[in-house]
C-alpha cells in the first residue's frame, strides 16, 4: 500500500492568526489581467472585505480596460510588470503594502510569482499549480516532477514565514476539492474513488479550432501523461487521451464522453484526503482531440525556441497568437459547462455514490457578468476563498489547498450569492452510460 509520509498531508490545524483577518482592510496584488483575472478583479469590485486590487499585467493597456471598466481607480489601480521576474513581484507587492498576492498568469510563471509573494512576506493564492515534467523514460507509466511538486516542496518555508500559499484555488483545481471535503466530512463513512469530471453541452461557434481557456495551458495539460492515483499502486500515469467514458451529466444533459488529462486535482487530493483512487477527466470532443494530435504529431505544441527566418520562436506561443483569445468568445458561446465531483464509497455499510457539481450557463454568465462561462466559473471562486480568509474563517501557514480547510463556510457563501451548486445521488454503478 502507497501513501504520502504524514509530514507531506495537508494540516488545517496549523493555526496563525490571519494578518488579514477582519473585513474591508484587505489588499490584493492581482498578477495577470487575463481572461481569468479580468473575472475575479470584476467579480472582486465592491466586497466589503476588499481595500484595494492593484491590476497588475505585462499589458499596460488591458489592465488599463479592465479597471475602466470598474471604474475605481482608488480601489483597481493598475502597474505592469513581469511576471517572469520573482523580484518584480516582490518589489510591487512591498510598494502597495498588500495582503496578498493572487496569481492569473499561466502555470509556466507559477514558481517566479510564488517565490515573489514568500520574499515580500504576504499571502499567496493561484489556480493553476507548477508544471510536471514527465518521466526521462517511461512518461507513460510513471510520474516525473507532478504538478506542483516545487510548491509543496517549499512548505517548510512558508510555514517558517507563518504564511499561507493557497494553491489550485479555481474551479478545478479549487471547488472540485471543497465537493471532495464536503462528501468526506458529510456523505461517506468510508471514500473509495474521487473522480473529478468536466464537460456538459458547451459550444464555440464561427471558430475551427478555439479553447474556453489558455490555449498555452489547454496544450500543456491535454498533451502531457495524465496522471492517476490509487492506494495500492501510487501515482502513475497513461497516454494522452486514455480510458474514454462516457460520464453522464446531470441537468439534463446526459452522456459525454470524458477522457484522462493531466490535471492538479489528481495531485492534489490524495494529499489530505483518504481515498482509494482519484482521477480527472475531461470532455474534449472527437473533433478538438484530432487537432490537438495533428498539433502535437507536427511540433507545434513544443516551448522549446526554434529558428524561422532568422527568429527565435516557440512553437506554442505562435498556436496561441493564432486562436481566439478566450475573452473575446463570450458571444460565440452557447450551452453550459459543467465542473464535479464524483464520489463513490459506503455510507451505512451501503453503497454510495454521488455527483457534487457547479453548472454555469454561457448566455447567463454573459448577461448578468459580460463574462464567458468558463472566465466566471474559475475567477469566482478566488473571490469566495479572499472573502473567507479575510474573515478568518480559513487560516494557516504552509502551502495548502481547499481540502485542508471546512467545506462549509465555502458553500454557504455559495448559497448566499445564488452561485449554483448541487449533489445528486447517483444509483450504484450508474455513473457511466
Amino acid at each position: 500500500m502507497w501513501e504520502y509520509p504524514p509530514s507531506h498531508r495537508g494540516d488545517p490545524a496549523f493555526p496563525v492568526t490571519a494578518r488579514i483577518g477582519s473585513p474591508a482592510n484587505m489588499k490584493i496584488l492581482l498578477v495577470g489581467i487575463g481572461t481569468v483575472g479580468e473575472a475575479i478583479a470584476r467579480l472582486s469590485a465592491g466586497r466589503p472585505w476588499l481595500e484595494q486590487m492593484v491590476l497588475a499585467g505585462h499589458d499596460l493597456d488591458r489592465a488599463r480596460q479592465v479597471a475602466d471598466s470598474i471604474g475605481d481607480a482608488a480601489s483597481h489601480p493598475v502597474a505592469q510588470i513581469d511576471a517572469s521576474d520573482a523580484d518584480a513581484v516582490e518589489a510591487l507587492a512591498r510598494a502597495h503594502g498588500v495582503d496578498l498576492v493572487m496569481n492569473a498568469v499561466d502555470p509556466r510563471f507559477v514558481m517566479p510569482v510564488f517565490q515573489g509573494a514568500l520574499a515580500a512576506d504576504v499571502d499567496y493564492m493561484d489556480m493553476a499549480l507548477s508544471l510536471s515534467q514527465p518521466h526521462p523514460t517511461d512518461p507513460y507509466a510513471q510520474p516525473g516532477i507532478k504538478l506542483g511538486d516545487d510548491q509543496f516542496a517549499m512548505d517548510a518555508a512558508w510555514r517558517d514565514r507563518g504564511r499561507l500559499a493557497l494553491v489550485g484555488q479555481g474551479i478545478s483545481p479549487g471547488l472540485a476539492q471543497v465537493f471532495a471535503a464536503h462528501a468526506t466530512k458529510h456523505l461517506f463513512d468510508e471514500v473509495h474513488e474521487i473522480n473529478v469530471r468536466a464537460g456538459g453541452d458547451l459550444r464555440i461557434e464561427g471558430y475551427p479550432f478555439a479553447s474556453v481557456f489558455s490555449v498555452w495551458t489547454m496544450l500543456e495539460e491535454c498533451l502531457n501523461p495524465p496522471i492517476v492515483w490509487e492506494k495500492e499502486r501510487g501515482f502513475f500515469t497513461l497516454p494522452p487521451f486514455s480510458e474514454p467514458e462516457r460520464f453522464i451529466f446531470p441537468e439534463g444533459i446526459g452522456p459525454v464522453e470524458c477522457v484522462h488529462v493531466e490535471h492538479e486535482d489528481v495531485t492534489m487530493i490524495p494529499r489530505v484526503l483518504d481515498a482509494r483512487r482519484v482521477t480527472f477527466k475531461f470532455a474534449l470532443g472527437e473533433e478538438f482531440i484530432g487537432a490537438l494530435k495533428v498539433l502535437h504529431a507536427i511540433g507545434l505544441d513544443r516551448t522549446d525556441p526554434i529558428t524561422v527566418d532568422g527568429q527565435q520562436v516557440r512553437p506554442r506561443n505562435v498556436v496561441a497568437a493564432l486562436v481566439p483569445d478566450p475573452a473575446t468568445l463570450g458571444d460565440h458561446m452557447s450551452g453550459r459547462a459543467v465542473v464535479g465531483t464524483h464520489v463513490t464509497g459506503l455510507r451505512d455499510g451501503k453503497p454510495r455514490e454521488i455527483f457534487s457539481y457547479q453548472m454555469a450557463d454561457a448566455q447567463d454568465t454573459m448577461r448578468r457578468f459580460g463574462l464567458q462561462p468558463v472566465a466566471w466559473q474559475t475567477g469566482f471562486n478566488p473571490v469566495v476563498a479572499m472573502e473567507l480568509l479575510a474573515e478568518g474563517a480559513w487560516h494557516g501557514a504552509g502551502v495548502l489547498s481547499a481540502e485542508s480547510f471546512d467545506s462549509d463556510p465555502y458553500l454557504a457563501i455559495l448559497d448566499r450569492d445564488g452561485i449554483q451548486h448541487a449533489t445528486i445521488e447517483i444509483e450504484p454503478g450508474g455513473a457511466v452510460a
